[in-house]
């Protein structure tokens, strides 16, 4: 591979060159060596070697690595002279300096529909199962009521020329035609439906198919249900953003559900079958004797399904408290009373217990 030349030595400038020196060289190489006036063997790749020297040389931070390491310090940086950092060409970057060519002219311009969105709020259940949900949306639609015409100001190409003289020579300038948009057509501003604009807005119902499992926060995405394009452009997307809501019951986590549930002290302590809901119904929850207030159980498989991965599916997590009864009968009463009797003897002993270990370990 032949060895690249010194970007100073192809512009023909020094390294202390100014910003404007470089520009100045730079339009003067660019000008001897475009291929739209130099028919010579050779000037298409000076004219790429022109214009790799300036893309470094006029940008201040691959300058100064390649003042400091050479070509090493700017190898990716550069393009090359293929796609020229994105201008479109030799016309194009002609045109950055010298207002036109005419190696761009005859492209119609084509553009791309805008994307749209549009809010769903979903229940907890509806995202939790899926299905369909219908909406209705407020777009821009092609006119079919009047067909395209060629745009008389450009005469359907798109693009205007104008005859430009600089200190080089007399140029032809190439502008995107303002009437059209550069598209090449216009419409009959008598259209009733329109009014010469070639599209008008409209509602549209649509039914959006609600994946299961889908999160609050998530978009599903409507391919071409956006705004139409101009020209051959494509049409944009609809994204639809979701907004779940909260569940009198269940919080999500994740594709784990979670719940609270409280238990009487009898429970707790002697344990025993309940029964609690579930997003797939009711399910039995065994407590095991003396469970403290606070425990989380877990029942596997019984969360919610992976919006991406249909074979995986959450847990449901279970917190039990314990319920204290606010009103007792006189019966309760009783109960409780003999209870506490019971436990008294205990209840004083584990703290008389802790008390002597503490002062123990405060004055060991």
């Amino acid at each position: 591979m032949a060895e690249k030349r010194d970007y100073y030595e192809i512009l023909g400038i020094s390294k202390n060159a100014s910003d404007e020196d470089i520009k100045s060289a730079f339009r003067k190489k660019a000008l001897e060596y475009h291929p739209d006036r130099n028919k010579s063997e050779g000037a298409e790749s000076k004219f790429k070697e022109v214009n790799e020297a300036y893309q470094i040389l006029s940008d201040s931070e691959k300058k100064n690595r390649y003042d400091q390491f050479g070509h090493a310090g700017v190898s990716g940086a550069q393009s090359g002279g293929a796609g020229f950092e994105g201008f479109g060409g030799f016309g194009d970057i002609f045109d950055a300096f010298f207002g036109g060519s005419q190696s761009n002219s005859g492209r119609k311009a084509s553009y791309r529909g805008a994307d749209l969105e549009y809010p769903i709020t979903l229940s907890f259940e509806e995202a939790v199962f899926g299905g369909e949900k219908g909406i209705t949306i407020e777009k821009l639609f092609p006119c079919d009521s009047c067909k395209p015409v060629s745009c008389v100001n450009c005469n359907g190409t798109g693009q205007i020329k104008r005859a430009q003289r600089t200190m080089f020579g007399q140029f032809t300038q190439v502008v995107t035609c303002q009437t059209c948009s550069g598209t090449g057509e216009s419409f009959d501003n008598k259209c009733q439906t329109c009014k010469g604009a070639g599209r008008f807005k409209n509602s549209k119902n649509l039914f959006v198919t609600i994946p299961q499992g889908i999160d609050d926060g998530m978009q599903i995405r409507l391919q071409g249900e956006g705004e139409p394009g101009l020209g051959k452009g494509q049409n944009g997307d609809l994204y639809v953003i979701v907004k779940v809501e909260e569940h009198d019951i269940f919080e999500r986590s994740g594709n784990n559900i979670s719940m609270d549930i409280g238990l009487n002290i009898p429970t707790l302590v002697l344990g025993g079958t309940i029964r609690i809901p579930s997003i797939q119904g009711e399910e039995n929850l065994t407590i095991p004797p003396g469970t403290q207030s606070g425990q989380v159980f877990r029942i596997r498989g019984k969360g919610i399904v992976d919006v991406r991965e249909k074979n995986k599916r959450g847990d449901q997590l279970v917190t039990v408290n314990v319920k204290i009864p606010k009103k007792l009968n006189k019966q309760q009463t009783e109960l409780y009373k003999k209870l506490q009797e019971i436990t008294e003897d205990d209840t004083k002993k584990n703290v008389s217990d802790w008390l002597k270990n503490k002062i123990k370990d405060t004055f060991s």
